[in-house]
């Protein structure tokens, strides 16, 4: 039987759209273990497509024009070790958006925003916990803490506020 997704990608996949994607696949090789699949070069010198594999995920990319708007993507990665994770894209240039925490779900996890204006949810599962579990821990601070922390960095990064925002989780 014939698929609509070709072997080797998942049914949606994440465009990220950079000023220089060439250092964009250099960023995600550094601090993600990303394999690059491949870019098409265009006579202008810019890139007008580009995949890297990170872990089941390809990953598309292509430069922005100069009178494009900038569009910086919001992306989520799962890692061995987000801790390790967290450094090397640190050290492969991004800045931290949210510390590294632990979760009510049981991951370990924190953002970064990378050079190229994107924000990366780094995360490690650490513990099994189903989604009942978790949303029984919302109910202790230190995880009612940990969710209001992540709510309002995000916010004080993407809004340009001093002081972020954040709301309690409401229980059904």
């Amino acid at each position: 039987m014939m698929t609509t997704t070709p072997a080797g990608y998942t049914t949606v996949a994440p465009w990220i759209s950079t000023q220089d994607t060439g250092a964009l696949l250099d960023f995600v090789k550094a601090a993600f273990d990303g394999v690059e699949l491949g870019r098409v070069p265009l006579a202008d010198g810019s890139i007008g497509h580009a995949e890297i594999r990170v872990g089941d995920t390809v990953l598309l990319a292509f430069d922005q024009r100069e009178d494009w708007p900038h569009m910086p993507s919001l992306l989520r990665v799962f890692v061995p070790d987000a801790d390790a994770a967290f450094a090397a894209a640190l050290d492969a240039g991004a800045r931290e958006v949210t510390a590294l925490t632990n979760n009510a779900f049981g991951q370990r996890g924190g953002r970064i925003r990378d050079p190229f204006g994107n924000i990366w949810w780094v995360i490690a599962n650490v513990e099994t916990v189903t989604p009942e579990e978790g949303m029984r821990r919302l109910d202790l601070p230190e995880y009612q803490e940990q969710m209001r922390y992540a709510q309002e960095t995000l916010d004080i990064e993407l809004s340009g506020r001093a002081q972020g925002r954040a709301s309690e989780v409401v229980k059904p």
